[in-house]
């Protein structure tokens, strides 16, 4: 049996698969709670991570021995600083990837253009070096007291291990790692004042990274030669689950925020448009991702403000679709409610409907909810497009693919047919347990990673599209930076 661990912002999921990568076991923990101190600001004690591993084994020993898992992997969301001491003591609370304190320290990074080259990537107050320049700047003693800075998911292996070590695709969102070269860059870490010595191992996701200590392996009913393998970042893990390695072959993730996936086999970059150039966890592969931060919690917030359902938004949407007056007169929507990133980087920008008129009515609103977040999708699949980065086969998942009114909507903006497929939200936990059965039986992913299965083909319509190219045009107006 093979061990995927994901820790996720909110919650743990614990997943084992057998020897034929079928899923034996998928547990979660209770609710992990954050804190946030200031506005912006997002902070996670690293305990609470080890209390949900807890519980999670404690689950899994219910229904299997835990003694029989042959290796372990991880996922893990990115870029937190998790920061220790010489006596591997942990400093302060984790400053978590939806932090937004550093902005200032992001410009300080970028005042030599060149680190972006290296980077692949603008500086953002999600990555971690601008979190620990701003402790420098600061919290100048704890920042001084740091030994190490693990992402989360690290820090539970070297909670399993004693080990020191990072995977490729988790270490991109650093702002520290050379993207082309795959390895640490003593320019980035000069930028943020740090060295390679407080740097973990650098490893690929599939390459093992320790065993289990004898310790924990006792207190937790773990065989003591079971190995660890190096994991992923969440997006590059789930990547793993659905099998998408391949270049030409990407996904849209339709949940509380929209991401566009897509891998490749150089590095390939477009800082302009802040999209993410990233190592993929599988050996000599990269990916390049955009983030749209808020997608399906604009429906979340509209259902809520407005005492709506998401029968009533399907309904609407359905009625919309097949009226091109009634589009013509809804207002634009832009889906912006936590700030967004690709393509414009601007955290501070807010959502906003525009162009309401007198005969504006709550059937308008729901259908240019939709359209205004489908436009900001548009907007991510654009910039991404401008790498030269191959689309050939667009896989559509998450929580909003369960609408296919929607994908058709979205299909029509994008000009292009899409895929629905089989994805659940244990994704990411499938994808660390694969890298756990590859990296035991020292597989090539070839040999293991398959495409995923296509559920239905949601096609375009060609008529719609000329109607909504010209709105999209007018929708990218309303925004003022």
């Amino acid at each position: 049996m093979y061990l995927g661990i994901d820790l996720g912002t909110s919650s743990m999921k614990c997943l084992i698969i057998g020897d034929d990568q079928e899923i034996i076991y998928n547990v979660s923990s209770k609710d992990i709670s954050l804190t946030n101190p200031k506005s912006g600001w997002s902070e996670q004690d690293p305990s609470l991570w080890i209390e949900a591993l807890e519980l999670c084994l404690e689950k899994l020993k219910e229904k299997v021995k835990l003694n029989e898992i042959k290796s372990i992997s991880f996922s893990g969301h990115m870029h937190g600083a998790t920061c220790i001491d010489k006596n591997h003591k942990v400093i302060r609370p984790c400053i978590l990837w939806n932090d937004t304190r550093s902005h200032e320290e992001c410009k300080d990074i970028m005042n030599d253009k060149t680190v972006m080259d290296i980077a692949g990537n603008i500086a953002m107050p999600g990555f971690t070096a601008p979190k620990v320049l701003w402790l420098k700047n600061n919290e100048f003693d704890n920042f001084k007291l740091i030994h190490k800075v693990l992402l989360p998911k690290d820090y539970l292996r070297f909670y399993l291990t004693g080990e020191f070590f990072s995977d490729l695709s988790d270490a991109s969102g650093t702002y520290w790692l050379d993207i082309e070269k795959r390895n640490w860059s003593s320019k980035l870490l000069e930028a943020s004042f740090m060295n390679i010595s407080q740097m973990p191992n650098i490893c690929e996701g599939t390459e093992q990274t320790g065993v289990i200590k004898k310790d924990i392996a006792e207190k937790y009913g773990l065989n003591i030669n079971c190995k660890v393998f190096g994991g992923a970042g969440d997006n590059a893990a789930a990547a793993v689950g659905l099998g998408l390695y391949e270049e030409g072959d990407a996904s849209i993730s339709l949940g509380t925020s929209g991401v566009i996936f897509g891998s490749t086999k150089r590095f390939l970059k477009n800082y302009d448009d802040a999209i993410h150039s990233f190592c993929h966890c599988l050996p000599n592969t990269w990916h390049l991702m955009s983030v749209m931060l808020s997608c399906t919690s604009n429906i979340n917030w509209f259902v809520n403000t407005f005492n709506s359902s998401i029968k009533e938004i399907t309904d609407q949407l359905k009625n919309s679709m097949f009226s091109k007056n009634l589009i013509n007169n809804s207002p634009y929507y832009l889906p912006y409610l936590t700030g967004e990133r690709t393509p414009i980087n601007d955290p501070h920008v807010r959502a906003s409907f525009h162009n309401m008129g007198i005969e504006t009515d709550r059937s308008l609103l729901v259908y240019s909810l939709i359209e205004g977040i489908s436009f900001g999708l548009n907007d991510n699949y654009q910039a991404l497009s401008k790498t030269g980065i191959k689309l050939d086969n667009l896989f559509v998942i998450g929580g909003g693919s369960k609408n296919e009114y929607w994908i058709k909507l979205l299909a029509s903006i994008l000009d292009r047919d899409l895929s629905i497929t089989e994805a659940s939200d244990a994704m990411a936990a499938y994808g660390a347990a694969r890298l756990a059965f590859l990296g035991f039986n020292n597989l090539d992913h070839s040999e293991v990673l398959k495409p995923p299965t296509v559920k239905k083909i949601i096609e375009k319509d060609s008529t719609l599209n000329p109607l909504l190219k010209v709105r999209f045009n007018d929708w990218k107006n309303y925004y003022i930076n």
